[in-house]
């Protein structure tokens, strides 16, 4: 009789390069198991659209594990003793696994290992989830690398593994095994407020790879220009599939570096490179969470320790809800509610309102977009707020604070992105849609708009809050200064 092993499934719901998967099959009779433990999680528990999207995707590698003749095991509770009771059970010789990179992620899967250990159990471990491992490129002194250029060009002359392929069958197994479905799990929400995250979702493997076919027929080749302009919706849409591991970034990378050599074109090349460089801009994000885990909850630039916060419940709902009087704003913000999902270039201008405007800590901004975001990932979250604040590797300056109204005007110049998630403004003219409180009386009143109840006036007015902001930055930068020739004088 072959071996039994244990295949331990996390973030990697896919047959496509899926290393641990694959080489279990290869090796003996291969469990596929996911454990939903709310314990382990409650460190970042799973927000509200990561749950939905999770329901869909284990339903989704149930059944196309069943069509090839094997079958996803199912438990919940806690991780160790469900392991410990599925050792038991089946006696495996081996368990495997796709590894994982968040501190609390890597300290659990460590407990886990030698617990296995001690059952006389063989482990074996892989990469699925990134491009290269966050300790592969290190400076030439052996440091992290904190500014993403200097990592990119260093990314660039170490080689990408290449895929294990698709999974096709499972080896017949006689073994009976206790199960649970999927619903049992309680992932969705008990009231329902997901139609719009159904009809804009395909939550699926299969889901993923037609969302890439789209991009890279209908999107790529405009991508370095029109990613920036939300209405034109230009950007690929991929991070919730490898959020989830429904997609191999190394299958997209090799694919697309080889379909650059096919087409002869130096333009398309070019788009290709842009779009392959968010990929390793994915890995930096690893990079940065694995060697400096602290930075969830603390700035990476000392400097913004002793930031003064403002903590303002009322403001930090209107931003929430979409009701600060800045259209981009808060069509990003509603755009994100409905769909758990936000495009980039708002998502910038959102974020830099919240923290630079509001001048409200970026952790109230990032712990929204974890509960609301379906590609919500604890490395890109952190370094995407860090690097807003300017308090992360790589941030932008302090003193660089987005305006709402000119990106506005210069990334949806006719408000066809506002006038979708925003249909109480769909009838004001483009003169007037990025900065509905100056249009006269007579053009708000045939909008049907009513400033302060259909739709509210600025919660802030940018020149003050722009003044403020650089005001409470430059006090932070003399009060770190003087801490330091202190110290330095002591």
């Amino acid at each position: 009789m072959k071996d039994v092993i244990i295949v331990w499934l996390r973030k990697d719901l896919r047959l496509i390069d899926n290393p641990a998967l694959f080489q279990a099959i290869n090796d003996g009779i291969a469990i596929p198991v996911y454990i939903y433990d709310e314990h382990y999680e409650n460190e970042w528990p799973l927000g509200s659209a990561s749950k939905w999207w999770l329901h869909q995707a284990l339903t989704d590698i149930e059944a196309s594990i069943k069509k090839l003749g094997g079958k996803l095991i199912i438990r919940s509770g806690d991780t160790k003793k469900e392991l410990s009771r599925l050792i038991n059970e089946l006696k495996p010789t081996a368990l495997y696994w796709n590894r994982r990179y968040e501190s609390h992620a890597l300290q659990y899967d460590q407990d886990v290992e030698k617990m296995v250990y001690s059952q006389k159990i063989h482990v074996k471990t892989f990469n699925a989830h990134l491009l290269r491992e966050p300790w592969e490129i290190k400076q030439k002194n052996g440091s992290p690398y904190k500014v993403f250029t200097a990592y990119y060009k260093a990314s660039q002359k170490q080689n990408i593994r290449h895929s294990v392929g698709k999974i096709t069958h499972f080896p017949p197994s006689k073994l009976v095994i206790s199960t649970k479905s999927v619903d049992d799990l309680k992932l969705l929400p008990t009231i329902d407020w997901t139609s719009t995250m159904k009809a804009t979702w395909d939550a699926t493997e299969k889901g993923g790879i037609e969302c890439f076919k789209h991009f890279l027929t209908k999107k790529l080749r405009d991508y370095e220009l029109g990613r920036d302009f939300p209405f034109k919706s230009i950007h690929s849409a991929l991070s919730p599939y490898f959020a989830f591991g429904q997609l191999s970034p190394r299958v997209l990378y090799h694919y697309l570096f080889k379909k650059g050599e096919q087409i002869q074109s130096p333009s398309f090349r070019r788009q290709i490179e842009m779009f392959t460089r968010q990929l390793v801009w994915r890995d930096f994000a690893y990079h940065l969470l694995y060697h400096f885990p602290s930075t969830t909850n603390e700035p990476l630039n000392p400097m913004f320790s002793n930031f003064k916060w403002e903590k303002n419940e009322s403001q930090l709902n209107d931003w929430k809800q979409g009701q600060t009087g800045y259209p981009l704003v808060d069509a990003g913000m509603r755009e994100l509610w409905k769909t758990g999902f936000m495009h980039n270039r708002v998502r910038m201008v959102a974020a830099s309102f919240l923290v630079k405007h509001l001048l409200i800590h970026w952790q109230e901004g990032a712990n929204w977009f974890w509960d609301t975001l379906v590609d919500a990932d604890l490395a890109n979250n952190t370094l995407g707020w860090q690097w807003v604040a300017g308090s992360g590797a790589d941030a932008a300056p302090y003193f660089r604070i987005f305006n709402p109204i000119t990106q506005s005007e210069k990334f949806d110049e006719e408000g066809a992105y506002i006038k979708k998630w925003i249909p109480e403004l769909k009838d004001i003219p483009t003169k007037y849609i990025h900065k509905p409180w100056e249009a006269p009386n007579d053009v708000l009143e045939k909008a049907n708009v009513i400033l302060g109840s259909t739709y509210p006036f600025p919660i802030v007015e940018h020149k003050e809050a722009r003044a403020k902001a650089l005001e409470r930055y430059n006090e932070m930068k003399n009060e770190y200064t003087n801490k330091k020739e202190e110290i330095s004088t002591s």
